[in-house]
Order: structure tokens, then sequence, then C-alpha cells
């Protein structure tokens, strides 16, 4: 019987200041910063969730030797260590995050038999596909709404400011955070604040159990669990949406404009969006109209899209795509 094969290994970490320092860093981080949940081990997790909701059987991380002619085969780790030694034939959906920009890796498919390569969404997807071209295909991973669902308590914060600058943090918090904040502020809108990373999803949760809505701070998302969640526990979201990639890398990539969007699963039953610190007075009063008049039903949309057995379900639709053989040309007559 056809196996579901599946690879994760984490990046291998490097010496970066003295030698053997690899093996100390991955500690400290993790009694600073407490366990990594998002990112790809979150991909991961989410993805065996699906499957095992789906009663699926799969093996993670066979030796790549033992492998039958018959099994699917799928690459979700990061690093070009995730396929060293790869030597069968098996076709493999490999992606996310093997690669930061195809530019890094963009003989891929040339070593080895890589048919599919996934992103979670269509912007992050456009990006790949001149390396990569129609083996390029979106695929969001579900998320888990028995867990993340509305809570019973009480509502005692308006908004919970969800901030997410990877990247010139100061520049960013002057620009926007700040500005945003006065806004609730002159408003008379109370708020908690929450910076990616520094959190456990029981403190996560409660936050959420605790505030009306979500006020979400970020340049750009391939997916967005964090905000996804959100929507699952049943409080809408304000979405700071400036519609570009501000990675500094993307210069080095040789794009130095790449269309994205901060929330690229989203409608009108998620909440709003607004472009600019600028426009967040008006979109602030929208919102809160339409928070009042009950128009939002978040929960609704990612039930209906980005549950833990759709994701798993079209994730086992593109191993099985790729195992099957492609169609022949029809012959000239």
């Amino acid at each position: 019987m056809s196996r579901i094969c599946l690879y994760y290994r984490p990046l291998r970490e490097t010496d970066r200041w003295v030698r053997g320092d690899r093996h100390v860093r991955p500690l400290v981080r993790r009694l600073v910063r407490g366990p990594e949940r998002g990112g790809v081990p979150a991909v991961f997790a989410n993805l065996r969730r699906g499957l095992d909701r789906l009663g699926q059987q799969y093996v993670i991380n066979p030796p790549f030797r033992a492998l039958r002619a018959d099994d699917r085969v799928g690459v979700l780790g990061r690093g070009r260590d995730c396929l060293a030694g790869y030597d069968r034939p098996n076709p493999i959906v490999a992606g996310i995050a093997l690669m930061t920009h195809p530019s890094e890796w963009p003989t891929l498919c040339d070593e080895y038999p890589v048919v599919t390569y996934l992103q979670h969404s269509q912007w992050a997807a456009d990006v790949y596909r001149p390396y990569f071209g129609d083996r390029c295909k979106v695929w969001p991973v579900g998320i888990d709404t028995h867990r993340w669902r509305p809570s019973p308590a009480r509502k005692s914060v308006d908004f919970l400011v969800y901030e997410k600058f990877l990247w010139e943090h100061e520049a960013h918090r002057q620009r926007v955070l700040e500005p945003a904040l006065a806004v609730l502020r002159s408003r008379a809108l109370t708020y908690e604040l929450l910076r990616c990373g520094t959190y456990t999803p029981r403190e996560y949760a409660a936050m959420l159990a605790r505030a009306r809505a979500m006020l979400f701070l970020s340049p750009h998302e391939s997916q967005g669990i964090a905000y996804q969640e959100c929507l699952s526990s049943g409080v809408p979201v304000l979405a700071w949406d400036q519609r570009a990639c501000l990675d500094p890398n993307r210069f080095a990539w040789g794009t130095p404009v790449i269309s994205a969007t901060s929330v690229p699963y989203f409608d009108e039953r998620c909440g709003m969006r607004f472009s600019s610190a600028g426009d967040l007075p008006e979109a602030l009063d929208a919102f809160l109209d339409a928070m009042r008049g009950g128009r939002f039903a978040p929960r609704d949309y990612v039930l209906e899209t980005l549950t833990l057995e759709r994701g798993a379900t079209e994730f086992v639709r593109h191993l099985d795509e790729a195992m099957s053989p492609a169609p022949a040309a029809e012959a000239l007559v």
C-alpha cells in the first residue's frame, strides 16, 4: 500500500561567533523566547494534525533508501539538508521554506525530482514561478479550529494589538505602531500589546479571550497563522496592509518591488484593512461601526476555507497528483 512519507528537518545551525556555539544558541533562544510556535514548525504540526483528523497514515523521516516505488513523498523542512542524499526516483512535493527566495536555490528541480513546489498564498507563489514555473502551487495549511474557538469569557479589552516588525523594528514602531496606539487612546479604547514571538499559545489564547478585536500590524504574510487563529477564535481583525514585501533582502534578490499582503486569506466577514497610519482613524471608525452592527463572522470564514481537514486533504491531493504520470501529448495526424 502506498505510504505518505513526510520529511521535516529544521535549518541546520552553524557556528556564528565562537566555535561550537551552534549547540548553545538554540538552547538560549528557547530559554529567552520560549518554544518556537510559528513558521515551518507550526505548518508541519498542523499538517500532521490534519492528517490525523482524516485518519491518514504517514511516516516521518524514513531513510531515503527505505522508500518504496509507490511511496508519496512530501518535504517541508528548511534548507538544503532536507534533501541531501536523496537518490530515489519518487516524485517530490516540496515547499514552503526550503529556501527564503528561489534565487537561493534555482537548480532545486534539476537536482531532485521535485514536481510540485508549494507556497502558502498566491503572492508568494508568484515570486517562485519565474524560477519553477507551473510546479508552483498554492497550499494553505489548516488552522486547528477545535483549539482556537470563541471563549465564553467576558470581553474586557477593546483591541489586542499584534505587532510583527521583523525588519527595521524601531522605524516601524515610530511610523506605524505609536501612531496607531495614539489613535486608540484618542478614542478611549483599551488595548493589550503583543509582539510576535514573545508568548506561549496559552497566553495568546487568554489574550484573544479578553479581546473584542485585533489590530494586526505586519508588513506581509505568506499565510499568517497567528491572525487566522484569531479569526478562528471569533475575533475580527483590523489589518495594516500596505501591499508590499518589505524584506530588506529583496534588493539582493534583484526584485526591489514585490507585491504582497499581510492578510492573504481574508474577506468582509473577517474585518477590514487600512494601508497607512494616516488611514487608520477613518478605517477604525468604519470597523467599530461594523462591529456594533454585528457584520463580522470571522470564524465562519475559517470554518469554510482553512480547517485542518481541508488543508490535509489538499496536501494529499498534491501528493496524489505528483504520482500521476503527465498525460501524453496527442499524436499528430
